[in-house]
């Protein structure tokens, strides 16, 4: 008798051999193990795989849609900066106007003084005497700056630097030069170093825009 055979069993109950019989697990259970790990593989791939998609459609969209925003929206900041330098650098110097210099008051040798201290600040001078008829006796503020239309963004601007409060008109004259009227509440012209000061400043460009924040 064995030793693996309980005691008081024998016959078609004994068990021979000196070893306990081996167990094994079925092997359908080894399958669907196999089954759930491959299916989660496959998953896993599949995820990676989409957002990878995702990823390079993705970026090509954006890439396209920023090229075609620089195609179409216009660099108006660098346009707009390049037109207000070169207009700052087109005001011409003062040597290069002919002002005409008039009396509107009843104050007798203003005109001269005043022609005389324009052309120390390199203004060229014209006529000087007393002011047409439409004018004389009919200015009431500090005087008037008269010239062509053309000379209105130029000319007339450097002008009004030597004149603080002097009004601006002009008519249908075929020259170039420029004519200060004197008015009643004149009293100077402005003073030579404000009267530079506004020059310099007249001739820088303009501050640049600020892009739109869509460029």
């Amino acid at each position: 008798m064995s030793m693996l055979t309980p005691p008081g069993m024998g016959g078609k109950y004994r068990i021979t051999g000196d070893r306990y019989p081996r167990m094994r697990r079925p092997r359908h259970r080894r399958r669907i193990a196999l089954t759930i790990v491959a299916t989660a593989v496959a998953l896993g791939l599949a995820t990676w795989g989409t957002l990878q998609l995702i990823d390079v459609f993705g970026g090509r969209s954006n890439t396209a849609h920023a090229a075609q925003g620089e195609r179409h929206c216009p660099d108006s900041a660098k346009t707009a900066a390049a037109q207000a330098g070169n207009a700052a650098r087109k005001l011409p110097a003062p040597g290069t106007l002919t002002v005409n210099v008039f009396n509107a008051t009843p104050r007798s040798g203003l005109a001269k003084r005043t022609a005389d201290e324009l052309e120390k600040r390199g203004f060229k001078i014209g006529k000087v005497g007393n002011a047409p008829a439409a004018y004389d006796k009919k200015v009431k503020g500090a005087g008037i700056l008269l010239g062509p239309a053309t000379a209105a963004d130029g000319p007339m601007k450097v002008l009004a630097t030597q004149l603080t409060g002097a009004q601006r008109k002009t008519d249908a004259r075929k020259g170039a030069d420029l004519d200060l009227i004197i008015g009643d509440a004149f009293t100077a012209l402005t003073a030579q170093k404000d009267a530079a000061k506004s020059l310099a400043l007249l001739s820088r460009p303009s501050p640049a825009p600020k892009a739109d924040a869509k460029c």
